[in-house]
């Protein structure tokens, strides 16, 4: 089975919030017969489009392969949060790789922020980037950890735009008895993430980039110019990157041994009118400290876009049960709340949390696993393959040098290995260890 196709329709965005407002419902014609380019692109999210786009920029012939539609997978469905400096905070870099390491780690996350503001001014792209995510923190440890992190940006990285939060301050933000402080980081943000791809895609085409949807890549040949194949064609290239991220499945064995798809999701709730006060008093976004992770933000129209819940297999679950659920422990008064819209998706996860940046093959790149960081850093990504494969290779080797471990059981054991792990870590969730 195909995580491509196990739980969604072909050639058709996921029933989400974000496609009922999306910014364009243009198409791109499927690829058909025989072509060439100096790049083949596999993937059209954030990576994907970045990637081609630069690319583009830059003189290059570029061809952008999407099995379904622009936007259609992790890059379109997920909680919209541009955040901070890597998945890992500072101090787990700093003991994991050392403080100089850390240091350019951080900038690349500086850099990835930066990033996204441009390309929405440079290229017009009608979608807004909300200032500010709220870290909410369960218990005391978890308090005085954030609070230790705000002053340490701030003292030895020159970030000062995190600010501690104590229990009463959190509340005057986030009116809710599940956390007892945390912090807020002003220089991070939020925005509808399908119309940011779709606004990429948009400025890709004006670039030149060829885009071809519904256009599943299902055979790679290696050699001198590589062969990427479809189901109507074919794309002879000398270089190819590859950004499917959670929905790559098998085409790169050495990238899936180290890059595990898990599935996510979020519910829409109808619009809250003056309600929205009980949920969150200013417009900012925000996420919690468990292991499997609460996030939400409003919409532009008040809904409360509210995002929790795993699973590791390819069919999806009750959607509406598995996030409602946590949805009311932080926000009882919700009960009777209606839910609109209610979707999945696949993103990608390493066990170092870390992206895996890797050369597959002599003439192809390939970046994924963003572990619910890819708005940012998955955007950086398709800029950094795209110097890369123009010859400015450091910052791609810096993120290809990481160790990052393949999976126990490699591709075909991962899955119920990961979900043996997760279960226990849930299970800790609810006991409170």
């Amino acid at each position: 089975m195909d995580l491509l196709f196990a739980n969604d329709r072909q050639g058709e965005h996921a029933p989400s919030y974000y496609a009922a407002t999306a910014l364009t419902d243009r198409r791109w014609p499927e690829l058909k017969g025989r072509h060439d380019t100096n790049v083949c692109v596999v993937g059209a999210g954030f990576t994907g489009l970045s990637a081609a786009l630069h690319l583009a920029q830059r003189g290059f012939g570029v061809t952008l392969l999407e099995a379904h539609r622009v936007g259609f997978g992790a890059s379109g469905r997920n909680g919209g949060q541009v955040g901070s400096g890597q998945r890992l905070e500072q101090d787990d870099l700093e003991a994991a790789h050392g403080p100089e390491m850390a240091r350019k780690l951080w900038d690349l996350g500086q850099e990835a922020k930066q990033l996204i503001r441009d390309l929405i001014a440079d290229h017009a792209i009608p979608v807004t980037l909300h200032p500010g995510i709220v870290h909410a923190c369960r218990t005391a440890a978890e308090v005085t950890h954030s609070h230790h992190m705000a002053e340490k940006l701030a003292r030895e990285y020159g970030y000062d735009q995190v600010q501690p939060l104590d229990r009463d301050a959190l509340h005057a933000i986030l009116p809710s008895d599940a956390y007892l402080g945390g912090d807020i980081d002003r220089g991070a943000g939020h925005l509808h993430p399908l119309n940011f791809a779709q606004g990429l895609a948009l400025a890709c085409d004006k670039a030149g980039v060829q885009i071809h949807e519904n256009s599943h890549v299902h055979h790679i040949r290696p050699g001198a110019k590589v062969r990427v194949q479809t189901r109507h064609g074919h794309i002879d290239a000398d270089h190819l990157i590859f950004a499917g991220n959670g929905y790559m499945g098998q085409l790169a064995p050495r990238v899936s041994s180290r890059v595990m798809p898990i599935n996510n999701f979020i519910i829409a709730t109808e619009p809250l009118g003056d309600r929205v006060a009980q949920v969150l008093r200013e417009n900012v976004a925000v996420a919690d400290t468990k292991f499997v992770v609460n996030y939400w933000r409003l919409s532009e129209d008040n809904r409360l876009l509210f995002g929790g819940g795993e699973s590791y297999g390819y069919r999806f679950p009750d959607i509406l049960k598995t996030v409602r659920k946590p949805m009311l422990e932080v926000y009882p008064g919700l009960a009777d709340t209606r839910i609109d819209y209610a979707w999945g998706g696949t993103l990608a996860i390493t066990r170092s949390r870390m992206p895996y940046f890797a050369r597959p093959l002599k003439n192809a790149l390939s970046a994924s696993g963003f572990s619910g960081h890819g708005v940012a850093m998955g955007t950086l990504a398709g800029k950094i393959m795209a110097e890369a494969v123009a010859g400015q290779a450091e910052p791609f080797d810096l993120m290809a040098g990481l160790n990052v471990p393949s999976f126990p059981g490699g591709g075909m054991l991962r899955s119920p290995l990961l979900a043996l792990a997760m279960t226990w870590f849930a299970m800790r969730d609810r006991i409170g260890l």
